[in-house]
């Protein structure tokens, strides 16, 4: 344990990143518990809320709808955020209340609109039987987008710690009141007809994790206490016009990059309506949640990764630091990739039995999500060059592709085509932006070490699909996976003592 502990801290010294292998560390911690945790709840919920109702369905949608709307909300101010704080002739507190501010009265302005119209937005949405759905979540959003320039200040500040707190007190009471909800209140169903009645009529209890994380996502708002502060500072309205010329391309890229994640939740059930959308996206939902590890990772690295990159743009060392971490996060991606692959008849009871049946998409979506994440190491050529147009127009390529497969196979392949949609879409995002910023903002990346980590991923991911194939027992299939997973972990070790 030592030994690798001492091989991590080389990979980073040799990356000038030192504090990336600290904060990675915490915001990593953050991440995975937090997905975990979720985990625990997929399981819980899926096992309470049927199948066939298309319960879970309701949540995969409306979950995608606050995604998009908060990249709405937030208008990509996190990361002119960082920007602009990193800049000598800038105040990063005036940098700071000046983003609350903008964030904080565009998200009071989408509060009042959709109560001002609830009725009618949560009837064309589909939730006209229950409009206190489309409440909920839009006070959530808003929260949400006031909690992010707050927890990037945290990010901006290198305070990681404060950061895990709140996202551990988050995490602690959303499992906590989903533990009484779902295992203890139903022991009294017997007892109070009524109250089952109740569960009944919010889709088994589907309307209770909606209010569960209002109330979590507010005890973290009152938390913030301190860093509310900065509305205390006098509102800069030229510094504002400049962070807003930066910020709408961002606005654009983070629309269609959300939508490139959640467009697929959204549409199926308009391109399958009925019951059976939304059984599907319950199937699909349930299954993309074992992909998330892919997901946790990219989250995590972007957290660490984002400082230290703005912080070093004046260096031109900085090159090495984008092509080192590169390099690294691929090899430990393809690592994490395939040990979901591996292990899948252990992971794929983290949900019901009854949503199994949508497991096989589950490699499509973390490739997919693979390709988003070497995708954002690319993105930091327009973004260090003030050229964030670019993205905004890779990304809705991008998008318009992945849409365009959705339209065209959700009515005949069902779910398949979500999954399909979302890899092609991150691939050609992906090579857009690598073939654009080797002309604009070259990088050296290690390509031939990068090649050669993913041929010897996709050679193990072929030798286990064929056991699998062939009927190999699970037993087998574990001991396999387990073997091919330990010899790719010694080709990465290999590979650090080379780097030594």
């Amino acid at each position: 344990m030592a030994r690798c502990l001492r091989a991590i801290f080389v990979i980073f010294a040799l990356m000038n990143l030192k504090s990336l292998a600290k904060d990675t560390a915490v915001y990593g911690l953050s991440s995975i518990v937090g997905r975990f945790l979720n985990y625990l709840l997929v399981i819980l919920h899926t096992r309470v809320i049927p199948m066939e109702s298309g319960g879970y369905g309701i949540v995969s949608n409306l979950y995608a709808w606050t995604a998009l709307l908060l990249a709405f909300l937030t208008f990509g101010m996190e990361t002119t955020f960082f920007r602009f704080a990193n800049k000598e002739e800038e105040n990063p507190e005036k940098v700071y209340s000046t983003a609350l501010k903008m964030v904080l009265g565009v998200s009071l302005v989408f509060l009042a609109a959709v109560f001002g119209f609830l009725k009618p937005i949560a009837g064309m949405l589909g939730y006209e039987a229950h409009p206190e759905y489309i409440g909920c979540f839009a006070l959530i959003t808003a929260l949400d987008a006031f909690q992010a320039i707050m927890f990037v200040r945290l990010r901006q500040q290198r305070r990681p710690l404060k950061f895990l707190s709140l996202k551990m007190t988050f995490i602690f009471f959303s499992v906590l009141l989903n533990l009484l909800v779902f295992l203890v209140l139903p022991r009294f169903f017997g007892r109070f007809p009524d109250l089952e009645q109740v569960f009944v009529r919010y889709d088994y209890g589907v309307g209770f994790i909606f209010l569960i994380n209002l109330i979590c996502t507010s005890i973290v708002t009152f938390a913030f206490i301190p860093e509310m502060k900065g509305l205390g500072v006098r509102f800069d309205r030229d510094l504002s016009l400049r962070m807003l010329r930066y910020t709408w391309p961002l606005l654009l890229m983070s629309v269609v990059g959300v939508l490139n994640q959640v467009a697929d939740k959204i549409l199926l059930p308009e391109l399958m309506p009925g019951r059976d959308g939304l059984v599907q996206l319950g199937i699909y939902g349930a299954c993309v949640k074992i992909a998330m590890v892919m997901s946790m990772l990219v989250q995590a690295f972007r957290y660490a990764y984002e400082p230290i990159v703005f912080g070093e743009a004046k260096n031109r060392s900085n090159d090495r630091t984008l092509a080192d971490g590169m390099k690294w996060f691929i090899i430990f991606s393809l690592l994490a990739y395939l040990a979901v692959v591996f292990y899948m008849p252990l992971l794929k009871h983290i949900i019901g039995s009854g949503y199994w049946e949508g497991l096989d998409v589950v490699p499509v979506v973390m490739l997919a999500e693979l390709f988003m994440g070497i995708y954002f190491n690319l993105s930091f050529w327009y973004k260090l060059t003030d050229q964030t147009w670019w993205g905004a127009i890779i990304n809705a390529i991008a998008v318009s592709v992945m849409i365009g497969i959705n339209v065209a196979f959700v009515p005949r392949i069902g779910y398949w085509a979500c999954a399909w949609g979302g890899l092609v879409g991150y691939g050609l995002a992906m090579l857009i932006s690598y073939f654009l910023g080797q002309k604009k903002y070259p990088i050296n990346y290690d390509l031939h070490t990068i090649l050669t980590f993913a041929l010897i991923a996709g050679v193990y991911y072929f030798l286990y699909a064929e056991l699998r194939d062939f009927g190999a027992g699970t037993w087998l299939l574990l001991t396999a996976g387990t073997l091919f997973l330990a010899s790719y972990a010694y080709f990465i070790w290999k590979h650090i003592k080379q780097s030594i």
